[in-house]
């Protein structure tokens, strides 16, 4: 069963004006192993981040680092979870995050559907 949405959108360039003025932005946001990225990846990661955000319902005790962006042998995205954003997805009952993301025309877009394991 879907027990949350979340969808988000990014406008590249926007964003990397924000990472240009703020310097410490990206280690703010990011993880280690998503920092070497180009902006456009890490625009859609951001999304990502977002979107989880919104399916979840709030961002108590959410931090940035705690929902890393993966990808899988096939280049799949996912997420890796820890801490209070674990806590707070376990919270709402769900069993799975969905991911998918994607970029184009200057505009970086994530979409997050969370899964309970009941039917």
């Amino acid at each position: 069963m879907i027990v949350g949405v979340g969808v988000d959108l990014v406008d590249v360039a926007r964003f990397e004006r924000a990472l240009e003025k703020t310097p410490r932005l990206r280690d703010r946001l990011f993880a280690p192993g998503e920092r070497g990225l180009p902006v456009r990846s890490l625009a859609a990661r951001f999304a990502a981040k977002e979107a989880l955000i919104k399916a979840v319902g709030h961002s108590t005790e959410f931090r940035w680092h705690d929902m890393e962006v993966v990808s899988d042998e096939h280049r799949n995205p996912a997420f890796s979870l820890s801490g209070g954003v674990a806590a707070a997805v376990a919270g709402i009952g769900a069993s799975r995050v969905h991911l998918s993301l994607t970029h184009d025309g200057g505009h970086a877009m994530a979409f997050v559907v969370a899964e309970s394991g009941g039917a």
